[in-house]
């Protein structure tokens, strides 16, 4: 059967069917893919749980795969690979169980804006036949075009400071059971500087770089004006209208863009209703990023 897309009817998401993500696919499959995901920002591909060589294989096709700054839940063969889950092994956690607070963009803590995040469904917490812990994400481009003219002009002259050891702690601060963030950690993923308003380096299309978890400060503005327009900037991209509401199904994988679109994981579920999720990430283009923002951003904040 030929790939088939069905778009959500919402401000972002589709889904795509009769595409195999355990087999190798053929050029003309990830075209498919790859331009869905630009047009669409999030797709779900239906399927079956598959290994993790099948994932990593495919997310290498979108990019370069990071292996993430919290150095724990690694998959014990496949470092690309991070385990998601509520469950534990002899008292101890199979993965991470509090990934995904605060409205957020995966990797804006990188120099260089990540490109995609590759999710891979193997158990979804299900109560009264209802999958629970569905994934919200918000349309950046769209966040960015609805906002006046003048304020669009003043924030395409900005940069933004991201820091990864902002959203740790303050996941520890609203009771996550994570360690103390380490002086590793912290030199190896120091703050870096975005656009407000990035390019999209694969697709020239202009959206909000911004989110709570992530974004500390705007460089140039004292800190209380930093502080409000930033506040402005957080609600105003949070606001409903541009949302998708990914409902999870055994063997989804779900790809995200990184570059035009925020998530948050909306939790709702407990011990009782397991849930297993296997991810990568493929990294920005730097030559890219670079060409489409004017050599702007893309470096460490000092």
């Amino acid at each position: 059967m030929k790939p088939a897309i069905t778009p959500s009817g919402d401000a972002l998401g589709a889904r795509i069917d009769n595409i195999d993500l355990s087999k190798l696919l053929t050029d003309e499959e990830f075209d498919f893919i790859e331009k869905a995901f630009h047009e669409h920002l999030v797709v779900a591909i239906s399927g079956k749980p598959y290994d993790d060589e099948s994932l990593v294989r495919f997310g290498q096709r979108l990019g370069e795969l990071e292996i993430s700054v919290a150095k724990s839940f690694h998959h014990d063969r496949i470092p690309w690979v991070t385990v998601l889950s509520n469950l534990t092994i002899d008292g101890k956690p199979l993965g991470s169980s509090d990934a995904g607070q605060l409205w957020h963009t995966d990797m804006s803590y990188n120099r260089i804006a990540g490109r995609a995040t590759v999710l891979h469904a193997h158990k979804v917490p299900v109560k009264d036949g209802k999958p629970l812990g569905d994934t919200a994400f918000h349309n950046m481009y769209l966040a960015y075009e609805a906002l006046p003219a003048d304020l669009r002009a003043r924030l395409g002259a900005m940069e933004a400071v991201h820091e990864f050891e902002k959203l740790w702690l303050t996941m520890i601060a609203n009771g996550s059971k994570r360690p103390p963030y380490t002086d590793a950690q912290r030199s190896e993923k120091p703050a870096v500087v975005h656009p407000v308003v990035l390019t999209h380096p694969w697709t020239g299309r202009k959206a909000l770089y911004v989110n709570r978890g992530l974004t500390q400060s705007i460089i140039g503005l004292p800190k209380a004006e930093s502080d409000e327009l930033l506040g402005f900037l957080f609600d105003h991209v949070e606001k409903p209208n541009c949302e998708y509401r990914h409902k999870w199904r055994v063997g989804d994988t779900l790809v995200w863009d990184n570059c035009a679109s925020i998530h948050l994981a909306t939790g709702g579920y407990d011990a009782s209703t397991p849930r297993l999720m296997h991810r990568v990430q493929a990294l920005g283009n730097e030559k890219l990023y670079r060409e489409c923002n004017n050599e702007r951003g893309g470096r460490r904040y000092a």
